[in-house]
């Protein structure tokens, strides 16, 4: 598929997490692996992507570390000045959303604890978005995966064929993201990940390629994983 030039992309680069799980005095996503911290390496792995124009980072109250890590280098999109981040998920991605310029038509939405993802998966998921107005990239789940009741016994063990573990970005028309916001603004803490805000809203949302090594950095163990695959960086 031919790239078309007017198809400019914003992405909201979510940053504002403090990373309990993780652990740690230092974010996450501000953790480093060959001199580099996520944050860094997840801008240069995005920068890949020429349909990218802005980014708009979403950090936590009080952040430095963001303007320290961007400082001296040089990207391809224009870096907006930052919005502060909500209590959850959602809330970050609406107040990021806001923050775009009028012309951005079209919204991706990125962990910055998410560092790897590939040019082919990113020209994948923006393409796929481009045909479908939604997209987002998914692997195939390998494991039996059982639901499970309060109690702890399985209600019942679910078909795998038909699931897929999704990452991100999640890409999207920025009306029909608007649109979701505005019906769901009660509800957004309900919302886990943007394409579940988009399918409550009754809008059609493509699964594209995911990518093992577009993983979360969530854990120390994820970190370990990583520092395992500093080639990719």
């Amino acid at each position: 598929m031919r790239h078309n030039p007017l198809m400019q992309v914003g992405v909201l680069f979510l940053a504002a997490g403090s990373g309990r799980r993780f652990g740690g005095e230092i974010p996450k996503q501000y953790q480093c692996v060959n001199g580099l911290s996520l944050v860094e390496i997840g801008l240069r792995h995005l920068a890949a992507e020429a349909r990218i124009a802005w980014l708009q980072p979403v950090l936590a109250a009080g952040d430095e570390r963001f303007s320290a890590c961007i400082s001296g280098h040089d990207f391809p999109f224009e870096i907006l000045p930052p919005v502060i981040g909500g209590a959850e998920r959602a809330e970050s991605m609406c107040r990021g959303l806001a923050g775009l310029p009028e012309a951005c038509e079209w919204v991706a939405v990125q962990d910055a604890a998410r560092p790897l993802p590939s040019p082919e998966l990113l020209a994948a998921v923006l393409n796929a978005a481009f045909a479908y107005g939604a997209a987002v990239p998914g692997l195939l789940v390998h494991d039996t995966i059982k639901q499970v009741g309060d109690d702890g016994l399985v209600v019942s063990t679910l078909n795998r064929a038909g699931l897929r573990a999704v990452q991100t970005p999640q890409v999207a028309r920025r009306d029909w993201l608007m649109q979701a916001v505005e019906r769901f603004s009660d509800r957004l803490a309900e919302f886990t990940d943007d394409a579940a805000l988009l399918e409550a809203a009754g809008f059609p949302v493509f699964i594209s390629d995911g990518e093992a090594n577009n993983r979360k950095i969530t854990t120390q163990q994820d970190m370990d994983w990583l520092c395992r695959h500093s080639e990719e960086i």
